[in-house]
C-alpha cells in the first residue's frame, strides 16, 4: 500500500513513531519506508519536532524546600549507618577506671560533636549549591532550545516532500531542512517566499546548498501567511519587490502549532 497516498494514516503512524508507541515489526517497517519515501520521512520529522518542543511548554519549577530536607536526612542516615558499621567492626579499646570523671574526655567528645555538626552543615550547603547550579544549568539549556511555533512541508509537483520548514519566534529563526533529493545547479539559487493573502509574494531569503540552514526572520514575516514557496532563481536570488522570476519548485501550507 502506498502509505503517502493516505495522509490520515501516515499522520497517525508518524505520531505513534515519534512518541514511541509504534513498536516491533511495525516500527521497523515504518523506518524502512521513511528511508525510501520522502513524504514518510517528512511526516516523521514534523512529528519529531512537535514532540521535542512539547517539553519546552512546561513552566520552570523551583524544587520545594522539602526536597533539601529529604536529601539532608538521607545523608545523615547514611553517615550514621557507616559509623555503626565501623563501630561493630572494630573492638572497643579498654576504658580506664573513672573514665566518666575525665574532663579531657568530655571536652574531646563535645569538640567532636561540634565538628561533626559543622561538617554536616558544610556538606549539606555544598550539596545544595551543587544541585542548585545543576538545576540552573538545566533550565538555561531548556531556555536555549528552539520553540517551534510554525511548521511547513513544501512539496514538488508530484506531491513529494522536498523541504521541511520550521519557525522559532523566540530566536527569530527559520530552519530549513532538505528532505528530498533536489540539488540546484552551481549558477542557480533557491529562494524562499512568503505567500500572504491578497498581496505579492515576499522574499524570506536565499538558500545555500547545505542540507540544513537557518534564515533570520521575525514573527511578522510569517504571521497570517498561509503558504510558503521556493523558486529557482539566478545565483544570489532576486529582489523581493520583483517577486519570483523563475519556476516555483516547491510549495506548501504554513501551519501554526496549537500545542
Amino acid at each position: 500500500m502506498d502509505i503517502h497516498r493516505h495522509p490520515d494514516l501516515l499522520d497517525r503512524l508518524a505520531a505513534a513513531y515519534a512518541i514511541g508507541t509504534l513498536r516491533g515489526g511495525a516500527r521497523r517497517r515504518f523506518e524502512t519506508l521513511a528511508r525510501e519515501r520522502a513524504p514518510v520521512r517528512a511526516a516523521a520529522l514534523v512529528w519529531q519536532s512537535r514532540v521535542a518542543s512539547m517539553t519546552e511548554l512546561e513552566p520552570a519549577v523551583t524544587p520545594s524546600p522539602v526536597v533539601w530536607t529529604r536529601i539532608h536526612n538521607l545523608i545523615e542516615a547514611e553517615r550514621e549507618q557507616a559509623a555503626m558499621a565501623a563501630a561493630r567492626a572494630e573492638p572497643a579499646p579498654p576504658v580506664p577506671a573513672g573514665w566518666w570523671r575525665s574532663l579531657a574526655l568530655w571536652r574531646g567528645a563535645a569538640g567532636a560533636g561540634a565538628l561533626a555538626t559543622v561538617l554536616a552543615v558544610i556538606t549539606t550547603v555544598g550539596l545544595r549549591d551543587r544541585m542548585g547550579a545543576q538545576i540552573d544549568e538545566l533550565q538555561a539549556k531548556l531556555s536555549a532550545q528552539p520553540q517551534i511555533e510554525y511548521v511547513a512541508v513544501l512539496n514538488d509537483e508530484q506531491a513529494s516532500a522536498s523541504m521541511l520548514v520550521t519557525f522559532d519566534p523566540k530566536n527569530r529563526k527559520l530552519t530549513l531542512q532538505r528532505v528530498g533529493g533536489y540539488q540546484e545547479a552551481a549558477d542557480k539559487s533557491l529562494q524562499l517566499w512568503a505567500l500572504p493573502p491578497g498581496s505579492k509574494p515576499r522574499s524570506l531569503g536565499v538558500l545555500s546548498q547545505e542540507k540544513l540552514l537557518q534564515l533570520a526572520a521575525g514573527e511578522g514575516d510569517v504571521r497570517e501567511v498561509p503558504a510558503l514557496a521556493i523558486s529557482l532563481e539566478p545565483k544570489g536570488g532576486v529582489p523581493s519587490e520583483t517577486g519570483p522570476t523563475g519556476p516555483v519548485l516547491f510549495k506548501g501550507a504554513l501551519i501554526q502549532k496549537m500545542l
